[in-house]
């Protein structure tokens, strides 16, 4: 059980919720930005249902001026006065006079300030070619940062239609939701946009934008206009986010079976954006790495990105803004879907990417963070904005898509599909719980989903499941417990229903078997003598998988009859039973082994992270150990592959090429590598176009790590001179991958002296935590400069920051009271996940490393 709510906590918890007693239906909002001062001025008419007799209205508003209000119907008018209550992120309108109830409209004038947090109504700014700044004003809603921007009922369940007024300067371009209804000069330098009413919805999709932008022509997607915004001087960047937005759009629209609810789409290319992108309906707002891309030069993992992410915010425009959660408890509702379905989109797009085996990483990521005590259930208690916040998690996203391509599997994707669709029909401009999605899904099904998938939404956690061979030798006996990386108390009765897929060969061939166990145990009786199985067929399901010693030498002896993703399984099954101390490390060197001649990106990523996670917690004697274990183990690999893209070959090869000499480069120190990987970079400057695009951010990489000071000042000035995003990101990161103790200071001075943007720097402090040569200096710089980080970088980005401390081995308990002095204000069950991660590396340590001999005791 972790952060168990009393009864007291939850009666506090609730001044946190509006009364429901006044409902808006409608607004009307009149905006005023000063670009200049970073201020705006506004006035809205409201439109509010009045269910009983009320002596004041509440409504959210934090950071705002409320200069006037006046409540109307007929021919009676009220002036009231607003009484601020910032710990409660509400205003609280007195008017002198009990309320009656019926329709009224609610005036009110108000004022605030364009910040510089990326919340709210916020402020963005880029230099351009001649080095002039450019400010833009546009906002961020999620989770609960509307209120920043107007008074209003800042609740999910709060729809409401708006139509939108903003006045602006005559030379500046504005976006909202919907399209324009009418442009009016008002002879003073500033003109008056007008747009449409929009659909029912949440004020935290709300969303408008102001600047000098410019827009691709609309294509038509489904009979929806679509385009692309972007700041001046970045038109060469837009095809290929509007060719994947159109297409997802329509693919969207026709497994739905709805209609996109917009009366057009714009994608917008923000400088400034602290989440990946936004869902506000009808004006997505994306940071620019994850719309604008040069497919000429983009690796394919940076397409992919931009791909997954405007793949996943037009998911949305059904999930969450057609159909919206009741309540923040139900957020995986909307990103659990948007992250299952950007995948289908993708696929469908793009087979040969074969996206559905890469997603096997996303659902380890998953379970890395589920299998620790301080996880928590996919659907979990919210009650103030800062547990909203927190709620943007690999949970919420990766473990909900996960559990639903799981039963997607299970039930049939045609079933499942009918299923989504009668959902979103059932609940369209309104709200639903979890409760609806399960009761949709059995009316299309007639399968007992509830009891199924509320073990998996309501709790947390996920089992192993234990294979062995029955006494017959005709049958296998499966058995599920909670599987935890340390264990827990009160874990042991915990089940869920298990959808087993399994595929066994037997004395008369390979079969195909379904199994639910929804018990401790169960026994599948085979039809012959079992020879070798895989449980987790087709590697959809979110469990883990624990062969007795004999069935694993078994499977591992017929890798050529398993998928990618089972494979992947195998390795990733096996490395997270080491890392609980449930096997050897030997299992895992051994494991590793017999994976030589694998041809698969993602299995060899699974082998990868491993020995990253050896690498981080090795003492300097055991790495030449590892990295003569690197090598021997890639570099047969390497050669099969050679340096240079073959006829024919597919982009995951093409991948695969840059992955396993980056690997080499720098995991495995190969100095033959590391002198032809600086050749080929020499290269690649003076001509982009002479080396492949998937192997240019690995030779970035090992030039960095192998880098000089001249390195590191041209890759400085690449990154503030970088042509496209991409670019940007390559090179400011790679300044973290340095090796020299000065070069690594100034990188930390970077994070703070305006050097690299506040959307940024946090992930920046990542990097330098990550890289053994700077991580004990970086902590240092972190807790010295702690406070003003956090004034200063957004709220969302802070817990992510301190992922790095799960590898400050050697610090353990300097972090921990650390920590203890410090909570963080959105996401401390994040920390605490971070810091159970780190007692789990130091465990690991101490266990697997300490005393062994100084080559590990790998076998050659």
């Amino acid at each position: 059980m972790y952060h168990h709510y009393d009864s007291a906590t939850v009666q506090t918890a609730e001044v946190y919720r509006l009364p429901a007693s006044v409902r808006p239906q409608h607004y009307e909002i009149r905006l005023e930005p000063d670009l200049k001062n970073f201020t705006f001025a506004g006035e809205e008419t409201v439109t509010v249902e009045v269910h009983q007799p009320v002596e004041e209205i509440q409504l959210n508003a934090l950071e705002l001026e409320i200069d006037e209000v006046t409540l109307s119907r007929g021919g009676q008018s009220l002036s009231g006065k607003a009484q601020m209550d910032a710990v409660n992120e509400r205003a609280i309108l007195g008017f002198g006079h009990r309320i009656e109830p019926g329709e009224w409209s609610l005036k009110i004038r108000f004022r605030g300030v364009l910040n510089d947090k990326l919340h709210g109504f916020y402020r963005s700014q880029y230099k351009d070619p001649a080095g002039q700044t450019h400010t833009i004003a546009t906002t961020q809603f999620e989770a609960t940062d509307a209120r920043r921007a107007i008074p209003c009922w800042d609740e999910p369940a709060a729809k409401a239609t708006f139509r939108l007024t903003l006045v602006i300067d005559q030379k500046l371009a504005a976006i909202s939701n919907t399209s324009i209804e009418h442009e009016r000069n008002l002879g003073n330098g500033k003109k008056e946009v007008r747009f449409r009413q929009t659909i029912r919805m949440s004020t935290y999709l709300l969303a408008f934008v102001v600047g000098e932008f410019k827009s691709t022509e609309a294509v038509d997607a489904g009979g929806t206009p679509l385009r692309v915004w972007y700041v001046p001087g970045k038109e060469n960047l837009t095809r290929y986010g509007q060719e994947i937005g159109a297409f997802s759009l329509k693919f969207f629209a026709n497994y739905y079976g709805i209609k996109y609810p917009g009366d057009k789409l714009d994608l917008i290319a923000i400088p400034d954006f602290a989440a990946g992108a936004m869902e506000n309906l009808g004006a997505i707002t994306f940071r620019e790495t994850a719309l604008l891309v040069d497919e000429k030069t983009a690796s394919r993992a940076e397409l992919e990105r931009v791909a997954d992410v405007v793949s996943h915010e037009n998911a949305h425009m059904w999930f969450g803004d057609l159909v919206t959660m009741q309540w923040w408890n139900g957020i995986w509702l909307n990103e659990a879907f948007a992250t299952f379905m950007e995948m289908l989109a993708v696929d469908a797009w793009k087979p040969n990417w074969e996206r559905w085996v890469s997603f096997g990483l996303s659902r380890g990521a998953a379970m890395a963070v589920d299998g620790l005590n301080s996880t928590r259930s996919i659907e979990y208690p919210v009650h103030s904005p800062s547990d909203a916040g927190g709620m943007f998690d690999v949970l919420t996203y990766e473990k909900g898509a996960s559990v639903l391509r799981m039963l997607e599997q299970y039930l049939g994707a045609e079933e499942f599909r009918k299923g989504i669709s009668l959902y979103l029909r059932e609940h369209e401009y309104a709200n639903a719980e979890t409760s609806d999605l399960w009761d949709a899904l059995e009316k299309s099904s007639r399968q007992p989903v509830r009891k199924m998938m509320d073990s998996w939404i309501f709790q947390p956690g996920f089992p192993i499941i234990s294979v062995e061979k029955g006494a017959d030798g005709h049958s296998i006996k499966l058995s599920q417990r909670r599987f935890l990386y340390r264990h827990g108390a009160g874990s042991e009765s915990q089940q869920w229903h298990v959808p087993l897929m399994i595929k066994a060969a037997t004395d008369q061939g390979v079969g195909d078997y379904k199994l639910l166990l929804n018990s401790a145990q169960s026994t599948l009786e085979l039809p012959a003598a079992v020879k070798w199985v895989v449980v987790n067929e087709g590697g959809n399901g979110f469990y883990r998988v624990r062969y007795s010693s004999g069935l694993l030498d078994a499977v591992t002896g017929e890798l050529d009859k398993l998928s990618a993703i089972e494979r992947f399984g195998l390795v990733s099954d096996t490395w997270a039973a080491v890392v609980a101390g449930l096997a050897p490390l030997r299992d895992f060197f051994n494991m590793a082994a017999n994976f030589r001649n694998e041809t698969d990106l993602n299995v060899w990523r699974a082998i990868l992270g491993g020995f990253s996670y050896l690498d981080h917690v090795a003492d300097p004697r055991h790495r030449p150990a590892l990295e003569a274990e690197i090598r021997r183990l890639l570099t047969p690999a390497v050669e099969r592959l050679g340096w240079e893209p073959k006829p024919g070959e597919s982009d995951l090869q093409s991948q695969l090429r840059g992955a396993l000499i980056g690997a080499l480069g720098t995991q495995g120190e190969d100095r033959q590598v590391q002198a032809r990987a600086r050749e080929l970079y020499l290269k690649y400057k003076n001509d982009p176009a002479s080396v492949d695009n998937n192997l240019v951010p690995a030779l970035i990489g090992i030039v960095a790590h192998t880098g000089t000071e001249a390195d590191f000042r041209e890759f400085k000035e690449r990154f503030k001179n970088a042509r496209t995003p991409q670019d940007e990101q390559r090179y400011l990161y790679a300044l973290a991958d340095f090796r020299r103790p000065e070069l690594l200071r100034e990188v930390m001075q970077m994070t703070l002296n305006g050097e690299v943007r506040t959307q940024n720097a946090p992930y920046l402090i990542v990097e330098l935590m990550m890289n053994t040569q700077s991580r004990y200096a970086a902590w240092d710089f972190l807790k010295q400069n702690w406070d003003r980080m956090v004034a200063t970088y957004p709220e969302n980005a802070i817990p992510r920051m301190c992922s790095g401390i799960t590898v400050l081995v050697d610090r353990e308990s300097d972090v921990d009271q650390f920590f203890k002095a410090h909570k963080v204000k959105q996401g401390q069950r994040t920390v605490e996940q971070h810091l159970e991660r780190l007692h789990i590396a130091v465990a690991f340590k101490q266990r697997e490393i300490a005393a062994a001999p100084a080559d590990l005791g790998i076998s050659k």
